[in-house]
């Protein structure tokens, strides 16, 4: 593999460091986006019945804002229990832009790499193309020797594409992922604001 490396030149470098930067928000992001973290099963049921008990109180909003991006979502709707339905909407609207904003960190970086890299494969083999052909001691008298040139020019092309690939997938794996989680989380709060207005049970 080191051999491949330095056959492919110096145009690899910058694509090795782009594939570790991609590995490590790749795992961040797993680590991350996990359902029981983002949208906690029964989060809603229990809110409610903390609130039927005892109420609004700071202890409990606080509380519900620490446990997931769906408490603080419903948490901002409990803060304004009193308020008009629009008010209420507004404040979960407006908790729920942040939530999408925290959600979506590092995708958009996941997405570049994914783009650019085969771009950057591209170049490094351009340049190794220019190396070969623009070589005082051009290997045009030796087909080995040019084949062999060629060869090493497209490591970096396929690098490119072997970073790429695996980097697409899991930036739209976890594009999904936070659309079905908002999705989600949208869906719990207007039950929260249908309850705590007298329109449901």
């Amino acid at each position: 593999m080191f051999s491949i490396i330095q056959a492919a030149g110096w145009p690899i470098w910058p694509l090795l460091l782009a594939s570790i930067i991609a590995v490590a928000l790749i795992i961040e992001r797993a680590a991350a986006l996990r359902r029981v973290k983002i949208v906690p099963p029964g989060l809603l049921h229990s809110a409610m019945a903390n609130y039927r008990q005892q109420g609004v109180t700071e202890e409990q909003l606080l509380r519900l804002e620490g446990s997931s991006p769906l408490g603080l979502v419903l948490a901002a709707g409990m803060r304004n229990a009193g308020s008009s339905r629009e008010i209420m909407k507004e404040a979960i609207e407006e908790a729920g832009r942040g939530v999408a904003h925290d959600l979506e960190r590092f995708l958009t970086s996941l997405g570049t790499i994914a783009s650019i890299a085969p771009l950057m494969g591209l170049f490094g083999t351009v340049v190794g193309m220019i190396e070969i052909f623009g070589s005082p001691t051009a290997s045009g008298n030796n087909p080995q020797a040019l084949a062999h040139g060629i060869s090493v020019a497209l490591y970096n092309t396929g690098f490119g594409l072997i970073i790429a690939i695996p980097a697409m997938i899991f930036y739209r794996h976890f594009r999904a992922l936070v659309d079905g989680f908002l999705v989600e989380m949208e869906q719990e709060a207007v039950k929260l604001v249908e309850i705590m207005q007298g329109q449901r049970k």
